[in-house]
Parts: C-alpha cells; structure tokens; sequence
C-alpha cells in the first residue's frame, strides 16, 4: 500500500467512528423527544373520553390560540419581525369562514383553506411596505393595522356582508358519517388534527433550507444578504405565512365560537397572543401550546381570586411566571432536561466508581 492510501486509510476510520458516534448520540438525545410528543398525541386523542363538553371547548380555544401564537412565533420567534397586529390577521380569518358559511353555505372544512389563503395575501402585500420598517417602527405599523381592523369592520357599506356591530351568528357542526361524537367532541378531534398537521408543517419549514434562512435573517441580515439570501423574498413570505397560520386559527375559533363581532378582534387580543409567545418559548414550535393555556386559562383564575383586581392578580401571575422562565417554558423544560441529564451522570459515574 503507497503512503497517500495508507494516510486515507488512517484518516477515515476515526472520522466514520466519529460521524457514527455523533449520530448516535443525536439519536439518543432525539428519541425522548419523539416519545413525549407521540405520549402528548395519546393522551390529547383521549380526553373526549373523559372530559366534559365545557372542558372540549376550553381545550379546544387552547388549540386554536395556541395555533394562532404558533404562526406569530414563525414571524417574531424565528424572523426576528416584531408583530402587533395578528389580531387582525385572526379577524380576517374568523370573518372569512363566517361570511363564506353564512352567506354562502360553503362548508366549514373548505373555508380553513380560504381563510388561509386569504390572510396570506393580505399578509405577503402588508410586509412589502414593512420591508422598509424595523425594531419599534414595524411595531408601530402593525399596532395600527390591530386598531383599525374593528373600525373597518363596522364600516357601514360592509355590514351587508360582515353584520356590522351585530356581528355574524354561526351553527355548530355535527359529526360527519354519523359518528358516535357530539359537536364538542368532533370540533376538539378536528381542531387536534389541523393543529398537529400544521406543527408538523411549521416544523418542517423550520428545519428546512428557507428555515435556516429565516433564521439567518433573524441572527445576522447583512451576513445573511452576503451569503445570497434573498431577505426581502423571505421577510415578505415569512410574513404571509404567519399570518397564514393566524388566519387558520381564526376561522377555527369562529366555527368553535359560533359568532364573530368586530370588538372581539381588538389590540388586546394581539397584546394576549404576544403575551402567550413569551410564556411559551420565543422560537419553540411546541411552546405555543403552553402560550394558548396562559392565554385562556390565567385571566380566569385571576377573575377567581379577585373580581375586582383581576388585572392586578393577572399581572402578579404574568411577573411571577416570567422570573421562573424567563425564557419561557420552552426552555424551562430544556433547563431541566439537562440538569437531568447531568444528574443522572453523575449518579453513573459515582456508581462506576464504587463498583470493584
């Protein structure tokens, strides 16, 4: 054997063992996460068996807000786009599947897509002008898309088609194929469904090659222009995608609801969606969840402990929360996953060293 082979040859084999020990070892990290995902699955598709009609319905706004502060978390968490305004993008969506199943019967399965649609046009032309605009500056136009959004609304010429201040009143659907459900029940099993195809949507994006680019805008947009990104394409389509996932979950929440009105899609509810966004973990695809139950399920309790300073005990919660995690639950639960892990560590390795 020449020289050039036998150096190949001595160079190879640790790189193979290397490169397989890195995948292995990024196996063992990625199975739990696997596990508990498929557990959370499991245990999701079960509780119509047991919960009440009223618990389907919290649980089921639990998704829709959760699906709603995954697609700002697209925007903010994996853009770096400081949005305001998703309470508009949600109000589209909602106000799409209503009038399309009030004034024109179209079933409520077809008018997710519509409203999608919809909102992703309004989305992808709303960030061309906010390409020019960054930080407080986009922020401030956003705002001004959340407060103007229930004036237009209530606009006299549209109320024909959007009920003005009546808003717009909707039935519940039943089961399909005669299913052994009630509409609570079959709304949670259909939320569930859109909600897991859309994360797993969101998390393919993510951990794609336009993923690693948005990220790359967020991180550093002048490296990120040098290596050839288009920044302008991506920030425009990343905020039609988000407010793709915003308008879902809006048409979600009118069929759930059953009633749409202008005042329910002011700047507090974008206010509540950021709040969720933080609580959950900024660019945690499965925090989002958590942000929903923060949103739906805080002012409750707070109201529960004191009518009269439910702001106040809303707030106290809010602060107690974030000095916990501060970075969320999302990584409130990494933190303790890795002292976990080197608790357990340790625990071997002491182990090891008492055996003979």
């Amino acid at each position: 054997m020449s020289a050039p082979d036998d150096i190949a040859t001595k160079q190879s084999v640790p790189f193979d063992a290397a490169e397989a020990s890195v995948g292995s070892a990024a196996t063992a990290r990625a199975t739990p996460r696997y596990v508990w995902a498929l557990a959370a699955a499991v245990l999701a598709a079960l509780l119509p068996l047991v919960a009440t009609n009223f618990v389907l319905f919290q649980l089921t706004l639990v998704m829709v807000y959760g699906l709603a502060i995954l697609g700002l978390n697209l925007l903010t968490g994996f853009n770096g786009q400081f949005s305001l305004g998703h309470s508009a993008f949600y109000g589209i969506g909602a106000y799409t599947a209503a009038i399309l199943m009030d004034h024109w019967d179209v079933a409520y399965f077809y008018t997710l897509p519509a409203a999608g649609a919809v909102c992703f046009v309004v989305g992808f032309l709303f960030g061309l002008p906010a390409l020019r605009l960054q930080n407080l500056y986009l922020a401030l136009a956003t705002f001004a898309l959340a407060t103007a959004m229930p004036q237009i609304l209530k606009f006299g010429p549209l109320e024909p088609l959007t009920g003005g201040v009546q808003g717009i009143a909707l039935i519940k659907p039943d089961a399909p194929l005669r299913l052994p459900l009630n509409p609570d029940q079959w709304l949670y099993y259909f939320t569930l469904a859109v909600l897991l195809l859309l994360m797993a949507a969101a998390w393919n994006l993510v951990h794609s090659r336009s993923g690693r680019a948005i990220m790359a805008i967020r991180d550093h947009p002048i490296a990120a222009a040098s290596m050839g990104v288009n920044t302008a394409l991506y920030k425009t389509l990343t905020f039609g995608v988000s407010a793709l996932y915003t308008g879902i979950a809006g048409a979600l929440g009118a069929i759930v609801v059953q009633f749409v009105a202008p005042d329910s899609f002011n700047f507090l509810l974008s206010v509540s969606f950021l709040v969720g966004l933080v609580i959950g973990g900024v660019g945690s695809i499965p925090g989002s969840i958590v942000g929903g139950l923060f949103v739906l399920y805080v002012p409750n309790i707070a109201e529960s402990i004191s009518t009269g300073l439910s702001g106040a005990v809303y707030g106290l919660i809010m602060l107690l929360v974030i000095y916990v995690m501060p970075s969320g639950a999302a990584g409130f639960a990494r933190l303790a996953a890795a002292q976990s892990a080197k608790a357990r560590q340790t625990w071997i390795n002491r182990s090891e060293r008492r055996s003979p």
